[in-house]
């Protein structure tokens, strides 16, 4: 259900800060085309650290009503404190999410035995399967191969993947190599979670791509994805840049701005792109 393309979806402010329910519709509209085959909600892209409980569970809500079914959910739910993560995994309404993706925990910089009980822990107390979500420029931790593999042994009926954007070509190819050698570790999903490598990562054996230009690309990036287009991806090379050259989401939300679906607000620490790089992206916008 979660191969292929799967958008980490932003989530829209109004310019007071609040969240925008009238332009998340019609961002969830671009994605319910035929182009996007799941939706990743409230992740790092939907800045779900900087909201309350009480909104996230209401955009989990609105989101899975309003998709209804029509393409299959993964909610972000994870932490740096395991007993917390558990608690909210035990005391949140799942329903209408096929599986979390779960981050290593961030700012602890726990060592590889750490995220090994992290997971297990998180995979004993979660009601639906698990994807580990492997971001070392944002945790300060890399999940290793071997440790993936070793999670996944100790738990192959809650943990059925990785979304791995370490940008380590090799190490990914790695862990690829790792699972394609087991027979019981072939379902295990390796999903890039980078743009700009998920040909090469796809022709390596990976399982497709979460995606953050698929919020405003998404029937490129389903071709991307789906055809292994290297030449289209080399299209959006720049862009890419563009999106992650002051942050993400800021880059994402200064394309979906330009092209009217929603406003330009980021909550703080983020801030909107700065002019020069608006700027960039509105020209590139032109010629893509």
């Amino acid at each position: 259900m979660i191969k292929g393309l799967g958008t980490a979806l932003i989530t829209p402010f109004q310019a007071d800060g609040s969240v925008d329910y009238e332009a998340l519709a019609r961002l969830l509209d671009t994605q319910l085309t035929g182009y996007v085959d799941y939706i990743v909600v409230l992740g790092t892209t939907g800045e779900a650290a900087t909201m309350t409980d009480k909104e996230r569970a209401e955009v989990r809500s609105f989101v899975r009503s309003y998709v209804n079914g029509r393409l299959p959910l993964v909610l972000g739910l994870g932490g740096n404190c395991t007993a917390a993560v558990c608690e909210a995994l035990r005391n949140t309404d799942l329903s209408g999410f096929c599986a979390i993706l779960s981050v290593c925990p961030y700012y602890n910089k726990p060592n590889q035995e750490g995220l090994y009980q992290h997971f297990c822990a998180v995979a004993e107390a979660s009601p639906i399967p698990v994807i580990l979500y492997n971001v070392p420029g944002r945790t300060g931790v890399n999940l290793l191969p071997e440790t993936v593999m070793r999670i996944y042994n100790a738990r192959p009926d809650k943990i059925i993947g990785i979304k791995e954007a370490s940008g380590n070509v090799e190490q990914i190819k790695d862990l690829i190599c790792r699972k394609s050698k087991v027979e019981s570790q072939k379902q295990f999903l390796v999903i890039s979670g980078d743009d700009g490598i998920a040909c090469e990562l796809m022709e390596a054996g990976a399982a497709g791509l979460i995606s953050v230009a698929s919020n405003a690309f998404p029937e490129d990036f389903w071709h991307i994805v789906h055809d292994k287009d290297a030449a289209l991806q080399a299209k959006y090379a720049e862009m890419i840049k563009l999106l992650f050259a002051e942050g993400n989401p800021v880059g994402i939300k200064a394309v979906l701005a330009q092209k009217g679906l929603i406003t330009n607000s980021l909550r703080l620490p983020l801030v909107p792109a700065s002019p020069s790089l608006q700027e960039k992206i509105l020209s590139l916008l032109r010629v893509l």
